[in-house]
């Protein structure tokens, strides 16, 4: 799951360590992909700390989010009818398109949150900011993080970009998901692709997303005995 469903799960925790905690995984991927922690290794000094204690929930949280969303019926079964749906917009192109699939399904979730105003995208950011950045800083060195300050300059650009916000408009989605496909592939897209990959989203979200709350719901539901 991105950004604001992860979020979803932690909108009402009482500090932003655990709501930093649930984002953690994502962010650290984000900044570099060999950012890999395994907190588990270093869980009795964890939870020695409160802060620490609740960044350390909010991240054994975030992949069991993870893990209950991709092996979900609802995963299988919507990436499929998304990769057949947006296939015609990536022809010539060398995205995969179950890649782009997997990733856009979770923009449209995002982006129905916002739309539902199931969460608060200022409270996403607002966890951000105030978190104890030593508590945050004490978590990656524990960790072994081996560049600290490469994740810090990714974190507070992170904050400054804004990006989240976007989310809201679906019509932004299509180039955030190109965005995200040209890490991986060298490709030039134009707007006639962009614009067949927006209409295209439009219509899987207004005739094929009506289920969005069953995976919200099915994952609530197995969280309460997670610990």
């Amino acid at each position: 799951m991105n950004f604001l469903s992860h979020f979803y799960f932690e909108r009402f925790a009482t500090n932003p360590e655990r709501i930093v905690g649930g984002l953690l995984p994502d962010l650290l991927k984000n900044a570099d992909k060999s950012f890999m922690l395994k907190p588990r290794q270093y869980e009795d000094e964890l939870l020695n700390n409160p802060l620490l204690e609740q960044m350390y929930i909010g991240w054994n949280r975030h992949i069991e989010v993870d893990r209950l969303f991709h092996n979900s019926t609802y995963f299988f079964h919507h990436t499929h009818q998304l990769k057949l749906q947006i296939q015609p917009s990536l022809v010539g192109l060398p995205i995969r398109p179950s890649f782009m699939a997997h990733i856009g399904l979770e923009l449209l979730l995002d982006h129905i949150l916002t739309q539902k105003s199931a969460v608060s995208i200022d409270k996403f950011y607002a966890a951000l900011i105030h978190v104890n950045q030593d508590a945050l800083r004490k978590f990656l060195a524990i960790n072994q993080l081996h560049d600290i300050p490469k994740f810090e300059k990714f974190y507070h650009q992170f904050i400054d970009w804004k990006y989240i916000y976007d989310y809201a408009q679906v019509e932004k989605i299509a180039g955030a998901l190109f965005n995200i496909c040209k890490r991986l592939w060298h490709f030039d897209v134009s707007a006639q692709q962009r614009q067949a990959l927006t209409q295209q989203l439009i219509s899987y979200l207004h005739i094929q997303m009506a289920d969005y709350q069953e995976i919200y719901q099915y994952i609530q539901y197995e969280l309460m005995d997670f610990s």
